[in-house]
């Protein structure tokens, strides 16, 4: 079998494109709606807004919608869109405590001022089928809709709340925040050229893959780590993004984003006065995403970890490990990219085995 060109690819290429539009279409059910998407699959859609590092709802559903439900293809939508937009600005650095928050729990603590806010959630719920989802209509999501609203108590609770962990930073028993003057590292512009700044691996880790951050991040969890975490606080809400006004320069509020945000606690080490302290770890990303942000936390603190100590022991403490492995749309490109025509390489293989294959026989065959 030798190497030949190969034709007709464009009109296989459009088959194929039209083949992706009938499977959509073929069958009973109705075109979806983008505001289903977004209404109905929440944690899906975040996942895309997240992992494609733009934040426009209406978007990420048409992402998911054209990617036929694959949360990396959409992703890889959302970053390539992106990609071709001027950038006209830039915010102040949100300040989440002044999140509009709509879940806040900490698992450190179980009195926190303004107290724990469980939100929507599926953490305490039995794993088990509701067969009647089966079957819901327009009516029963009405009816839905009128018992969550009628039956909730009138209640002054407010929306934004204290941080959890500022009691253990008043009380000493926290690291200090550390003031850093210095522009955050811009990854969508600069290259990672390692060693980089933890504003670089934050900014990185915040548009992986939820899926690589939690696996590099349970390694460290089991045991190919020393962070065994405490969740100081876990907040879901929308913050408000600030920008400078045209014409007098103060900042003023353009819109507000969904926000997942996690600090954990780690084990205690010595201050620089020699005090011994807890360490923190954070992780936030665009959308509900609780399991990324808390990976993430964890990926954070387990990086400091080993820099602290001046050694890398595990695969979760080398940021260059990490930070080149985490991005799904990186990878997912490569992974894909081996489903492409390899003819020519294949070809060379196949010549340079049956090369070697001969000179094994020949020197076989030669007498002793």
């Amino acid at each position: 079998m030798a190497y030949v060109a190969i034709r007709g690819g464009a009109d296989a290429i459009k088959g194929s494109s039209c083949l992706m539009d009938a499977m959509r279409a073929m069958g009973d059910s109705a075109p979806l709606e983008l505001d289903q998407i977004e209404r109905q699959m929440p944690l899906l859609h975040s996942k895309v807004l997240s992992e494609g590092s733009l934040y426009h709802p209406r978007l990420a559903s048409l992402a998911l919608k054209q990617s036929l439900g694959d949360s990396l293809e959409a992703a890889f939508f959302l970053r390539a869109y992106r990609s071709t937009k001027p950038r006209l600005g830039e915010t102040a650095p949100h300040d989440t405590r002044n999140m509009r928050v709509v879940r806040r729990v900490s698992a450190a603590f179980k009195d926190i001022p303004g107290g724990q806010m469980l939100g929507a959630t599926p953490d305490y719920l039995h794993r088990l089928f509701r067969f009647e989802l089966m079957d819901e209509g327009a009516e029963r999501f009405d009816e839905i809709a009128r018992d969550w609203l009628g039956n909730r108590p009138v209640t002054d609770t407010p929306l934004i709340f204290p941080k959890v962990l500022d009691s253990l930073r008043d009380e000493g028993l926290l690291t200090p925040l550390a003031q850093d003057d210095t522009a955050p590292f811009d990854i969508t512009r600069e290259p990672l050229i390692f060693p980089v700044p933890r504003s670089a691996q934050l900014a990185t880790m915040a548009r992986g893959e939820t899926g690589g951050l939690l696996a590099l991040a349970y390694s460290n969890m089991r045991g190919y780590g020393d962070v065994h975490p405490t969740v100081g606080e876990l907040r879901v809400g929308y913050v408000p993004v600030m920008v400078p006004h045209p014409v007098t320069g103060k900042p003023m509020e353009a819109g507000e984003v969904l926000v997942t945000e996690c600090e954990i606690v780690a084990m205690f080490e010595k201050s620089d006065d020699g005090a011994p302290v807890f360490t923190l770890g954070y992780g936030a990303c665009f959308g509900h995403n609780e399991v990324k942000a808390i990976a993430m936390s964890v990926l954070d603190r387990a990086i400091s970890v080993a820099k602290e100590k001046g050694r890398i022991a595990n695969p979760s403490e080398d940021p260059e490990f990490v930070l080149l492995h985490v991005d799904g749309i990186e990878s997912m490109g490569f992974c894909t990219h081996y489903k492409m025509p390899h003819y020519v390489t294949f070809q060379s293989d196949m010549d340079r085995l049956r090369a070697a294959r001969g000179k094994a026989e020949e020197a076989a065959d030669a007498p002793r």
